[in-house]
């Protein structure tokens, strides 16, 4: 199961931010538009976010096929996710992926010419590349206005198609992002909670083998 839960939790990233850069996307929606620039330009405005996230997965019967939860920081170009059994550390040069059950970190360079995947990148231009955009319906949720954009591929072949972003109007910030595969099942992502003042130091985006007493290092740079 650990390894179904990172795979989506990727997954997620990657329908985020889909690496082509089409152009003539047709005929979006200016006002959706508008809420997801907003959304950008306020993300590139902090210097650093903690946030905690949950995800879940959906049968298309709407049963609850399994949940996680866990952490990201960002800051910049680095980032470290923790979940459950797994700790992953990007320090801006090199990607360090810790497995807690087999007590191994396998370290990889990060290739600048590839269009790799970050959580940085669910908060800011994904829009703009392979989805056409609407503004859905608006609502409150707990006092707070909520809007919803509904995002559709142009590649007709991707196992999912739909992605519905919800974003917190007031604090222009995304508060979760639904995708709904071909096969019926549902992936949420959602951010339960978000701190952008508190400094993150740069010690956080580097794994410390010295805190991992007998791990194992998989070098592959």
């Amino acid at each position: 199961m650990k390894k179904l839960f990172t795979s989506v939790f990727f997954l997620m990233l990657s329908v985020l931010f889909v690496s082509a850069q089409q152009k003539g996307l047709g005929n979006n929606d200016p006002e959706a538009k508008k809420v997801l620039d907003g959304v950008s330009a306020k993300f590139k405005s902090f210097k650093g976010v903690q946030a905690k996230f949950s995800l879940k997965i959906e049968n298309g019967s709407g049963k609850t096929l399994g949940t996680k939860t866990g952490i990201v920081y960002m800051k910049a170009s680095k980032y470290r996710i923790t979940i459950t059994g797994q700790e992953i550390y990007c320090d801006g040069v090199n990607i360090s992926t810790y497995d807690k059950s087999t007590n191994e970190v396998s370290i990889t360079k990060i290739d600048p010419s590839a269009n790799s995947i970050t959580p940085q990148k669910i908060f800011t231009n994904f829009y703009d590349k392979d989805f056409l955009y609407k503004l859905n319906q608006e609502t409150t949720v707990a006092g707070k206005k909520i809007q919803e954009i509904e995002l559709t591929p142009t590649d007709k072949s991707k196992p999912f198609f739909k992605v519905l972003v919800y974003v917190d109007k007031a604090a222009q910030t995304i508060t979760s992002t639904k995708v709904f595969e071909k096969t019926g099942n549902k992936y949420t992502y959602a951010v339960t909670n978000m701190n952008t003042t508190t400094p993150i130091n740069d010690a956080q985006f580097v794994f410390d083998t010295k805190k991992y007493p007998g791990v194992e290092v998989v070098d592959l740079r």
